[in-house]
């Protein structure tokens, strides 16, 4: 898939960056959408290892704030001296593009293949992944709020992002997405379902910490 030197210093200098950010973008989730970006990247006859950077470095903007974080990752993966060795200017500036256009909120669809692969990776609409890390982005970044508060902030964002006329864009060949997204808005229209799945995940991720 990638050179074993190129790999390793994806492992050793860029993975562990995503310990320091929230469980909602954690190694964990870095190594979700390297691994969905491959398997698309497979299915669509593209490169493999651009594939594979752009997954790794896509939130690393994270440590500069959310609200910039898709150009400063852009900007991260643009200045590592590391990949100049492994890729050509044209092939890194592609890839910054790629890692700018992730944002599940930009206006435009992204300039380029691997823009689209790691924002359909990015976007992986199960309703309980999305539940989840919407809970665990708000006591993260809210401690103060109580139950309630955390619950209208958990049911406006969803609502915000994902229904109809959300600022959620997924490009027309992402059917999979496109599906789960049809199913999570479903659900959202059930405000029964939504507050015992918020109550069950609150519990949960209070639990750990």
């Amino acid at each position: 898939m990638t050179d074993p030197a190129l790999e390793d210093h994806i492992e050793s200098e860029i993975i562990p960056r995503y310990a320091h950010f929230d469980k909602a973008h954690d190694i964990a989730h870095v190594r979700s959408v390297i691994e969905r970006s491959l398997a698309l990247a497979r299915a669509r006859g593209a490169d493999e290892r651009t594939a594979y950077v752009v997954a790794a470095y896509h939130d690393t903007g994270l440590i500069a704030g959310r609200e910039r974080h898709h150009l400063v990752s852009g900007e991260i993966l643009a200045a590592d001296p590391v990949l100049r060795r492994f890729f050509p200017p044209a092939a890194i500036a592609l890839m910054r593009e790629a890692v700018e256009d992730h944002r599940a909120s930009a206006a435009r669809p992204p300039r380029n293949l691997y823009g689209r692969i790691v924002a359909a990776a990015d976007r992986l609409i199960d309703p309980d992944t999305v539940f989840r890390r919407t809970v665990q982005y708000g006591l993260a970044h809210y401690p103060a709020l109580d139950r309630e508060a955390h619950f209208r902030r958990f049911r406006d964002h969803l609502l915000e992002k994902y229904a109809a006329g959300g600022y959620l864009r997924l490009p027309h060949d992402d059917t999979d997405n496109l599906r789960r997204l049809d199913a999570l808005r479903r659900l959202l229209g059930d405000p029964a379902t939504l507050r015992t799945a918020f109550d069950r995940l609150y519990d949960a991720e209070r639990e750990t910490r």
